[in-house]
């Protein structure tokens, strides 16, 4: 990373949550979903992401409603959900809450219609005949033309203003690694001028973390999907190059979100009976996890992507104290955050076995913060036996609460999906 940035201070053991406002409520406001914040604040959330707020273009629309990444202005808000005495109200309460917002971010296209494009079309991409071109297949929006200085100052001016007006905390950027580098250096240089913010870019390129806080973990996620035919191994491939990363830099790790709710399935499409068990590894494994609205409930149904199509919130979200305690886990065990991380051998190459361990201060001859994860994937009961010199001593079943004397050998039965989190060592002071 860039020597002049760095992460914030705050966003050190938070766990991301993703809001859908158009589906989050009936009424899609930002004053209902409001009513949701003191719950999301129990489960122990702490970073809001707002999927784009800016307003939809009715030219190109897709659906009834549109795409939220096809905007027609930057700094205007969808008036679908409020006007901006609204929306600095939802970003008080979440302050008042010790939580933080970041919005979305789509500096690579706006929608087909856009208030720049009558004064400047230049500021767009054209094909020879001079009309608006897109260059990714998305027919309901224009690429920006960043060879353009003049677009670029607007667009980070326009950048800067939600960070002024509204004190937004950070920026999800959309298809970050389609946008120059060197946009995205500008940018936040410009905007931490205003005050410092969380920077999270929707790639997987390595070079963008010269800007960057975090990225997303999509070569993980395509990984866990093929664990049937080709077992942990590869996934283990994986977390390896993401430890080759410069220092500093995180991953976000999901089992759902915007694009993987609608277009490729829930989490129980996907993994069926393990979703839970890959829900524990992306709170355990070093990075940030992510939520998306509803898999606290757990919601089984994909969401419309142009349309409405709310979350049924009638019941209680069963999931939440699920959640909560993998929340606190990070909240509570430094190793998780900043430790490292030994691969266990198994018997059975769609059964993960690991630990985290860290020293409870960075003298080593005190206690060791020490955590063992055991997750079945497979659909079949597994018979797992461990051995480590760390596996030594009392250790304490997270969700259970029970504890157990291991003795550098243990061996485990589990269910198919089966999820088994053991701690030692107390808690960072």
């Amino acid at each position: 990373m860039d020597a002049s940035f760095k992460t914030v201070e705050w966003m050190k053991d938070k766990t991301i949550y993703e809001v859908n406002l158009r589906q989050y409520t009936e009424a899609g406001s930002f004053k209902a979903f409001e009513a949701h914040i003191p719950r999301l604040k129990e489960m122990g959330v702490e970073v809001l992401w707002l999927m784009p707020v800016t307003p939809i273009s009715e030219k190109g629309r897709k659906g009834s409603l549109g795409s939220y990444y096809a905007c027609s202005s930057y700094t205007k808000l969808n008036s679908e959900f409020g006007n901006e005495q609204d929306f600095i109200s939802l970003i008080q309460l979440a302050h008042k809450h010790e939580m933080k917002i970041i919005i979305d971010w789509v500096a690579n296209h706006t929608g087909r219609e856009h208030e720049w494009m009558e004064p400047h079309p230049d500021w767009f991409s054209r094909d020879e005949e001079g009309n608006f071109t897109e260059r990714n297949g998305w027919d309901d929006v224009v690429d920006l033309n960043f060879e353009n200085q003049d677009m670029r100052a607007a667009l980070i001016g326009a950048m800067q203003y939600w960070v002024r007006t509204f004190n937004i905390d950070g920026f999800r950027c959309d298809m970050a690694h389609l946008v120059p580098l060197d946009f995205w250096n500008a940018a936040r240089k410009a905007c931490e001028t205003i005050k410092p913010l969380f920077w999270l870019a929707e790639c997987e390129d390595i070079e963008y973390h010269c800007v960057f806080d975090a990225s997303y973990a999509w070569s993980w996620m395509h990984a866990t999907l093929k664990i049937e035919d080709a077992g942990v191994n590869e996934i283990y491939n994986q977390l390896h190059a993401y430890a080759q990363y410069p220092k500093g830099a995180s991953k976000l790790f999901f089992t759902s979100n915007h694009d993987e709710n609608t277009w490729n399935g829930t989490e129980y499409e996907k993994y069926g009976i393990a979703a839970k068990a890959w829900a524990v590894f992306t709170f355990m494994w070093k990075g940030i996890p992510l939520l998306y609205s509803g898999q606290e409930l757990p919601n089984h149904k994909r969401l419309a992507f142009f349309d409405k199509d709310p979350i049924d919130w009638t019941n209680a979200p069963q999931l939440a104290p699920f959640y909560k305690t993998l929340i606190q886990l990070r909240k509570k065990y430094n190793c998780i955050v900043e430790g490292d991380s030994f691969n266990l051998p198994t018997s059975n190459n769609q059964v993960m076995a690991f630990l985290r361990y860290a020293y409870q201060q960075s003298d080593k001859q005190s206690e060791k913060q020490i955590i063992l994860v055991v997750l079945n994937f497979s659909h079949q009961i597994q018979k797992v036996e461990l051995a480590h010199d760390y596996l030594k001593g009392e250790f304490t079943n997270a969700f259970s609460g029970l504890s157990f004397a291991f003795n550098k050998q243990v061996s485990f039965e589990l269910m198919p999906g089966d999820y088994f989190v053991y701690l030692k060592g107390s808690p960072s002071i």
